[in-house]
């Protein structure tokens, strides 16, 4: 990925069960609305977040987020 490129997060809600593992990694992403669901603010994620987005992905226990290169 180049300098200025960034990647998107991207979330199933048919998948998503509003654990909250994501919102804990990066509440400033993340946050879960009170019907369980997740709500992404700012899917366009800088090169300098993908450490934290791909262990949102990763932690995610009902494997409904994803992180897709722009």
């Amino acid at each position: 990925m180049s300098v200025g490129q960034v990647m998107r997060i991207e979330v199933d809600l048919g998948r998503c069960t509003g654990h909250g593992i994501c919102e804990t990694i990066a509440e400033d992403v993340f946050e879960v609305d009170d019907d369980g669901s997740v709500r992404i603010h700012g899917d366009h994620r800088p090169e300098s977040d993908r450490e934290r987005m791909q262990q949102a992905v990763t932690q995610c226990p009902a494997a409904a987020l994803s992180l897709v290169e722009d």
